[in-house]
């Protein structure tokens, strides 16, 4: 869950949550004020990291290496190489492998994911818009990467060596990653639903999809009822193939306290883009 300060950390621990993402602003605030948006402040990151006992992980922008290098140094479990944050670089994304903390990068499609992989992404996050409270852009690409890995898995089932060469080469990565991802029929690292969620009911539509787990942004924290939403989604999570235990999360929560949500087509700002066709 996106948190910025100690209480919200507690509050996500408290509801179940696995792991934090630590914050200046949420995507929702981020979106609305402008400007650049960069990591958070290492002194609130530190008091995070001494209050919980859950993994806590902090977005660094696109590219920039250094920033990465002080959050590992501060002691992160993950760094979240986010296109929330203000890029620092529009033609380079991180070269991961030089980090012994773990790296998660978004994409869009299984192109944008196996490159993030290569790079040295450890976990990937399929975007959705941030900020927004709309998950149908997330919705739209996990069904794109699904649908490219299900084609990938048919070549490699046909024995069409070429053809698999030349998917690669489409997907601008190495013929062995591509033959792996087939030979798997999924991601070779694990991918999480990210982007718009912001009911119980969403988090379960996003699991029922395939992904890993889910990441809940300003979903939380911008609705009225935080706490019982934490909750909710946590237990929709978990439970997303019992559609009566989502139910009863769902009634944990009330409609009327839901973030208010924008459409996505008309956006000024369409975060999912940033750094998409490197």
């Amino acid at each position: 869950m996106d948190i910025t300060n100690v209480e919200q950390a507690q509050i996500a621990e408290d509801a179940g949550a696995v792991a934090v993402m630590v914050l200046d602003k949420l995507p929702y605030d981020i979106r609305q004020q402008g400007g650049v948006a960069r990591t958070a402040s290492l002194k609130v990151i530190e008091e995070i990291l001494n209050h919980v006992t859950i993994p806590v992980m902090a977005k660094c922008r696109i590219g920039h290496t250094y920033e990465a290098k002080v959050l590992q140094e501060a002691g992160v479990d993950m760094v979240d190489e986010s296109e929330v944050l203000t890029p620092a670089d529009e033609e380079r994304f991180i070269w991961k492998w030089d980090f012994t903390t773990p790296f998660v990068n978004g994409c869009r499609d299984l192109g944008e994911a196996l490159r993030r992989i290569t790079e040295g992404a450890s976990m990937i996050r399929t975007k959705g818009e941030p900020g927004t409270g709309n998950v149908a852009e997330a919705v739209k690409h996990v069904r794109v990467l699904n649908n490219e890995v299900r084609r990938l898995r048919g070549i490699y089932e046909s024995g069409d060596k070429q053809e698999l060469l030349r998917i690669s080469r489409e997907l601008k990565v190495s013929l062995e990653l591509a033959e792996e991802t087939a030979r798997l029929g999924r991601l070779p690292v694990v991918n999480f639903a990210a982007g718009g969620i912001a009911t119980p009911a969403d988090a379960a539509l996003m699991m029922t999809l395939g992904c890993d787990g889910v990441f809940v942004g300003s979903g939380i924290f911008k609705a009225d009822d935080p706490r019982e939403r934490a909750r909710s989604v946590v237990v929709a999570v978990t439970y997303y193939d019992d559609p009566k235990v989502v139910a009863e999360a769902q009634k944990m929560v009330d409609e009327r306290k839901s973030m208010m949500g924008t459409g996505t087509k008309e956006l000024p700002l369409r975060m999912q883009e940033r750094g998409v066709n490197v």
